[in-house]
């Protein structure tokens, strides 16, 4: 008598709610393994076009070895600042990283990773005006101060209504403005305004680093809130990556600074 190895198979399969006569399970249905990430190249040296013509810098290697800890390939694009929250939501783009700050009213409308580095404000003060540490100091003298505009940095200095505050496209518009003397002040990410003053010898002969980091803030890597199952991979991804110090090591790469940090994966 012929037995029909299938049929047989198939009885096999119901009664072991599962277990199957194949070797191999199937692949997740609807398992995405290419992720498209966004990020904006015009945060040096988080991000950056290169010599080469390639995005590079501390955040495009970081999420390159989350995405490869957590299983994935990924098409790392280049966008604006101002598209990276509408291509996600229209789903454009899978996750957000390029330094953004992670806050309670953004957290209403999109889902972040465990922090990957606090950073912060800093300001840059133009050396006639001598020994500031503050930018409260600063308002008393009604001085102009510049920062990129839609920035955090940009947004802080409204707490200083007796500032002139100028904003600008770029934070490099500004700091060269500074060296022209057309600013008192420019304020802006810690990392940032660290590389520009060590690589910029007219920034540095006219200007100083006034005080510590004005405020600390947390980076995250963003995402859709319904996406959870991809935030928890690329979380246990990146907490792998802060324990065993290569987050750390790659902020040492790109000299990111004394004021920058690495904080605990555990807390949000």
């Amino acid at each position: 008598m012929r037995v029909d190895l299938k049929v047989i198979c198939s009885l096999l399969l119901i009664l072991s709610l599962g277990a199957g006569c194949t070797e191999q399970s199937a692949p997740q249905a609807g398992k995405k393994t290419r992720l498209s990430v966004a990020i904006d190249s015009t945060f040096i040296p988080m991000a950056f076009i290169n010599d080469k013509g390639h995005i590079d810098g501390f955040e495009p290697n970081l999420i390159e070895e989350i995405v490869k800890e957590a299983g994935y390939e990924m098409d790392l694009v280049d966008v604006e600042w101002g598209g990276l929250f509408g291509g996600l939501a229209t789903k454009k783009f899978d996750l957000l990283i390029s330094s953004i700050t992670i806050l309670e009213e953004r957290k209403k409308r999109m889902a972040f990773s465990v922090p990957y580095i606090r950073s912060g404000v800093a300001m840059l003060v133009h050396k006639d005006f001598k020994d500031i540490n503050s930018l409260t100091e600063l308002e008393k003298l009604k001085v102009v101060v510049g920062a990129q505009i839609n920035t955090t940095a940009y947004f802080y200095l409204e707490k200083f209504p007796g500032l002139q505050r100028k904003g600008y496209e770029k934070t490099g518009h500004a700091l060269l403005d500074l060296v022209n003397g057309g600013l008192s002040a420019v304020v802006g990410d810690t990392a940032q305004i660290n590389y520009f003053y060590n690589a910029q010898p007219d920034l540095k002969s006219t200007s100083y680093i006034a005080g510590d980091r004005l405020t600390s803030e947390n980076y995250g890597i963003v995402f859709r809130k319904e996406d959870k199952v991809l935030r928890e991979e690329i979380d246990k991804a990146l907490i792998k990556l802060i324990k065993n110090g290569r987050v750390r090591a790659l902020a040492d790469k790109w000299n990111l600074g004394k004021f920058v940090d690495i904080p605990d994966p555990t807390t949000r």
